[in-house]
């Protein structure tokens, strides 16, 4: 593992570094990062805080990957940031731990491309196979689901919810949850319709893509009310489980209200 890690690089101790791992010169591991196998750490790239990456990510030089919140309440405490696998995080991206206000953690999931100077507030919870775009921000609290698709420099308010398989467009700025399957863009961000190429691209048949257009319509089209098309929506499931994930979006608790 030795020769894999460059000499100029500081490995404190304490820190626990995988199999196959590579480490650029006058990059930095904090006594409370732990490494998976096959991960690719570029030059200057710093990984503090109790941070854990899984196996088989690549980190781009002069990221800052586990630094404390940018939040005043935050006090020192011991608070996570973990990142799962095949994982993509290009130059200059932050990623902070989270905060005890919370549920102390930070978590990215798998198989996530995350492009340069992305920012990953505090608490954020990131789904799998999401594109990130160029300078998006996520503010604290943040929820992304599968799939999700946010256009270069997206900000995003703090507590917002994005729903798997939706697309915001290149900068929006969005403050309130974005259901899943729909597609916004503009400041404030607005509904354009549904997001059909990218459910084509992940198998999702014609009849199903046809009834996602069917319950968007139903939230934004037909001038009924959110509590009359969840329960459009929940009668449309029995004949469709893939609006499955849009039911369960609409009846989870929400602290911002969705993009109407």
């Amino acid at each position: 593992m030795a020769e894999r890690i460059h000499p100029s690089a500081i490995i404190e101790d304490g820190a626990v570094i995988g199999e196959n791992v590579t480490i650029g010169p006058w990059s930095i591991v904090g006594a409370h990062v732990r490494i998976g196998d096959g991960c690719e750490i570029g030059a200057h790239v710093v990984l503090s805080g109790h941070t854990e990456i899984g196996r088989n990510n690549r980190i781009f030089p002069f990221c800052a990957i586990g630094c404390e919140p940018q939040d005043k309440k935050y006090g020192g405490e011991a608070t996570r940031l973990i990142i799962g696998d095949g994982n993509t995080i290009r130059e200059h991206c932050t990623f902070s731990t989270g905060t005890v206000q919370d549920g102390g953690m930070t978590r990215v999931g798998d198989d996530n491309w995350v492009m340069a100077n992305v920012h990953i507030a505090h608490d954020c919870q990131v789904g799998d196979h999401t594109i990130l775009a160029n300078n998006v921000t996520l503010a604290g609290h943040v929820h992304l689901g599968d799939w999700v698709i946010l256009g270069g420099l997206t900000a995003v308010h703090q507590f917002t919810r994005i729903g798997a398989h939706s697309m915001c467009g290149g900068g929006s700025i969005l403050l309130q949850d974005l259901p899943p399957f729909v597609t916004v863009t503009g400041n404030p961000a607005a509904p354009h319709g549904v997001n059909s190429e990218g459910l084509r691209r992940r198998g999702y048949s014609a009849e199903a893509i046809a009834a996602v257009k069917r319950a968007y319509r139903v939230l934004y089209r037909n001038g009924k009310t959110l509590a009359q098309a969840r329960e459009e929506i929940e009668a449309m499931t029995q004949a469709t489980p893939e609006l499955a994930v849009l039911r369960d979006f609409l009846c989870a608790d929400s602290q911002r209200g969705i993009v109407r």
